[in-house]
């Protein structure tokens, strides 16, 4: 059973599941340190545990990443890529003002939950949006003109636009209910197993059929084997 979620919580493990708060108001290398040691923390379970990471607190002020400089964006970005190839599965549950931060976040996990509040704002300075790998993801997700409306568009996207475009998987009016149903459905799910299907789906976007189907490949002959039904070419099983 999981244990009722406390807003001013940063990391707390419940249960199956370990929970990381993402407040897009913080400074960026303090929201850095946060998703490094989730990272780490879920890495090194034992037994195969979801990640659910809160996002919210707020839009972050316009001009994010505020006054900072390109080496910290840089372990941003590491950071947010790692927790996109974490060996768990990793929820979102996305309430009330959301800005970049946020959507970069919500973009690398595998299941993504809005309550009815929700409303994305990308954060924008002389009104253009900041140029990070959001807007990569966010292409390759749900497509260029989509992207264009949510970074471009100029208004908030809300729950209902967001489920349509993509951007999220279900719209919740109890966020717990909703987290405990996919902490469930996913924590049965070998980690490693998962981060290997995972990054054939991130993959596919950007890669041939040709240069594709060796990793495809791998990744059949390494569940063969997990199965303990890898045969010989008799079709005999081993």
């Amino acid at each position: 059973m999981l244990s009722t979620y406390r807003a001013t919580d940063t990391y707390v493990e419940v249960g199956r599941s370990h929970r990381l708060t993402v407040d897009g108001t913080r400074p960026i290398g303090e929201l850095t340190t946060l998703v490094t040691a989730a990272c780490d923390r879920v890495e090194r379970a034992v037994h195969s545990e979801v990640l659910v990471v809160r996002l919210g607190g707020g839009a972050e002020p316009a001009g994010w990443p505020g006054c900072t400089d390109v080496h910290q964006v840089s372990r941003w970005e590491k950071a947010v890529r790692r927790l996109e190839r974490v060996t768990t599965a990793t929820v979102g549950v996305a309430s009330g003002g959301c800005g970049t931060p946020a959507l970069e976040v919500l973009l690398a996990l595998d299941y993504r939950i809005a309550t009815a509040d929700f409303r994305l704002t990308a954060a924008r300075d002389d009104r253009l949006p900041w140029p990070g790998m959001a807007m990569h993801r966010l292409v390759n997700q749900i497509g260029l003109s989509r992207a264009r409306q949510v970074l471009l568009g100029g208004s908030a996207v809300s729950a209902e636009r967001a489920v349509a475009y993509g951007l999220v998987d279900e719209i919740a009016e109890e966020a717990e209910d909703a987290v405990r149903r996919a902490v469930h459905a996913f924590a049965a799910l070998p980690g490693a197993e998962l981060a290997v299907r995972r990054q054939l789906l991130l993959e596919a976007t950007t890669s041939s059929f040709e240069d594709a189907l060796g990793a495809h490949l791998a990744a059949c002959d390494r569940e063969l084997r997990r199965r303990g039904r890898l045969g010989d070419a008799t079709g005999e099983v081993a």
